[in-house]
């Protein structure tokens, strides 16, 4: 399969134009801002290409405050910097836009030289393949304008050599460990560079950074570290800033979902009745201030309407019983005896040690193998409706323990956890059934696989996707997308642990599963955005019929927890209202249709 891509989408046009604007007035230039011996002190042998800017600050706020006005977005007094954001919700393009960015700004401009900076091994992957599968694309659009892209590897910092000296666009995908610390190999001076410091090479280039998910970046040191590529701009872009510096373009959530970019989102709640009749208890988190240390604890906690799970702060010798409005499943034991903040756990007085992220008393087997029916049972009402439309369904299962999925036996062969074979229990009694027959012609073991990292003996581990040791994994994940689109490819059920976030989507993920039994850190607005994206069919191009394009999450809680909590994250980080469209797939109807309808 090959992806195709829309050049004319106004949207992402008008994020490009956004950036482009900035530098109105700004001259071309055709080669050559070079640099040698006598360039800002940087002592080169061989002469090199840069960026150069010859406007003024002053020019160039007069250019932001025109394009934020136009994009009616607050207009800035004064320049945040050199910093101008652009927010996309997840499953617009975002990558897309920035990569074509690139091409504009050199084809206006004359700049070559740019950093694109991520946070995580799974979006470096990322961007690395969106530069392989658009490469085609862009060479037609900008007459096959030479560009060079590579990843910064510490084995060949010789490689930076040519990123300098080359009279091509050139564009750098480098993780912001790589150069965040002075002991990292980028900022020690080389052998292999006559003794110079490899990031030299790059900052005499003054280059174009852009940051992907510069929310995570916003530590000191990590935003000293991009400081220090003496860029000529940074270019930041994300669904979810936290800091808008300069903003000159915005697609938030309501605006996306309004216009039919990302799919719709329905929730199809698992919960039991009386859930309630055994000790609940999830750590958020410790904390330590001046004062003392405390503990965010989630309880069920007595109400005027009924139990309720609430997060309530507890001290050392604080009883649960108490804090529970005298909940008597807590009356014995509950006393919190001793708070660690360094490794992130409690103690309660029956002996019990929580940590940060664990659970007592969470989801029973019952509720998850339900949620893992309904997964499956939707999954294939979909296969048997896209079947003739050359669309294939993937599923998304969210785990917190990979042993839940993957274990190992007493010598060390694997076997297979709980949830696989729940999963394929269901698979089997749900693809046997008269209306399904032959829908998906594989076998249980053939459809599913867990993407997880492994460890130095092959045994796979929980994760949370910044390590070397994800490399190979996300590599699988990132760089096999067509081949996972592939109808003829089985594996359609994927289970995850939390390292699939931010930096993995696949179009035609049409359910996402939360098996979560442990409190996650995982936001549900990234669980969603996973499968936001408008699906794809077998020749590679995007579905734009609102009827296909419908996410299903299969949810551990109540729908009305669940939409209130996506809302509260949306407004949270956007300051929009996302009321009225996450729907209740309970309340989906079934329509009977007459005879011919489909040719009508």
């Amino acid at each position: 399969m090959k992806l195709h891509f829309d050049p004319h989408q106004q949207f992402q046009l008008d994020a490009i134009d956004s950036i482009v604007g900035i530098f109105e007035g700004q001259p071309l230039n055709h080669g050559d801002f070079d640099f040698s011996i006598t360039h800002a002190g940087y002592l080169f042998q061989e002469g090199g290409i840069g960026n150069r800017l010859t406007l003024s600050e002053e020019q160039i706020l007069e250019n932001v405050k025109t394009i934020q006005k136009k994009n009616e977005l607050v207009v800035s007094t004064k320049l945040d910097g050199m910093n101008f954001s652009v927010e996309m919700e997840t499953g617009t393009g975002k990558t897309y836009v920035y990569l074509r960015t690139i091409y504009e700004l050199n084809k206006e401009y004359g700049f070559k030289k740019f950093v694109i900076v991520v946070p995580s091994i799974a979006i470096r992957e990322g961007v690395l393949k969106n530069l392989e599968i658009t490469f085609e694309h862009f060479q037609n659009l900008y007459d096959r304008t030479p560009v060079n892209f590579d990843v910064y590897d510490s084995r060949r910092v010789s490689n930076l050599r040519n990123f300098a000296i080359s009279n091509n666009i050139q564009i750098l995908v480098i993780n912001i460990d790589s150069f965040a610390k002075d002991e990292n190999i980028i900022n020690k001076p080389n052998d292999k560079l006559t003794g110079k410091r490899p990031i030299e090479f790059i900052q005499a280039t003054s280059p174009i950074v852009i940051v992907d998910e510069p929310q995570n970046m916003e530590t000191e040191i990590r935003r000293n570290a991009i400081a220090n590529l003496n860029q000529l701009c940074t270019l930041r872009y994300s669904a979810t800033h936290t800091s808008r510096y300069n903003m000159v373009y915005s697609l938030d959530p309501v605006k996306a979902y309004d216009l039919g970019l990302v799919k719709q989102i329905e929730v199809d709640s698992i919960v039991t009745e009386n859930d309630f009749n055994e000790a609940f208890l999830c750590l958020e988190k410790v904390t330590a201030t001046k004062t003392g240390t405390s503990a965010k604890i989630k309880i069920d906690v007595n109400t005027s309407n009924g139990v309720k799970r609430k997060t309530v702060t507890a001290k050392i010798g604080d009883d649960l019983y108490d804090l529970s409005n005298k909940r008597e499943i807590y009356k014995n034991g509950y006393i919190i005896n001793g708070i660690d903040v360094a490794d992130g756990f409690i103690e309660l007085s029956n002996g019990e040690t929580v940590f940060a992220g664990d659970t007592l008393g969470g989801l029973s087997d019952e509720v998850m193998k339900v949620q893992i029916k309904k997964t499956v049972e939707e999954h294939f009402l979909k296969e048997r409706r896209f079947k003739d439309k050359g669309i294939k369904v993937l599923s998304l299962f969210f785990i917190d323990r990979v042993a839940n999925y993957r274990a190992y036996a007493a010598d060390g062969s694997p076997v297979k956890g709980k949830f696989a074979l729940w999963f394929e229990e269901m698979y089997r009694g749900i693809s046997g059934k008269a209306s399904y027959k032959g829908i998906i012609p594989f076998e249980p073991d053939e459809v599913h696989n867990g993407y997880f990292s492994q460890d130095k003996i092959g045994k796979w581990s929980d994760t949370k996707g910044n390590t070397i040791a994800d490399d190979d994994t996300f590599k699988l994940i990132m760089k096999d997308k067509e081949r996972l689109l592939d109808v003829n490819e089985p594996l359609r059920f994927i289970f995850s642990h939390s390292a699939l976030r931010e930096g993995w989507d696949n179009p035609n993920v049409f359910q996402i599963c939360t098996l979560n039994e442990t409190h996650s850190e995982l936001k549900k607005r990234q669980e969603i955005g996973r499968g936001l994206r408008l699906s794809v069919n077998q020749e590679g191009f995007r579905i734009q019929d609102n009827n296909i394009n419908r996410l299903t999450v299969v949810a551990n809680e109540a729908y009305e927890d669940f939409a209130r909590q996506l809302q509260t994250e949306i407004e949270e980080d956007c300051g929009v209202s996302f009321k009225g469209r996450i729907k209740n797939k309970r309340e989906r109807a079934t329509v009977k249709y007459r005879k011919g309808f489909e040719l009508d």
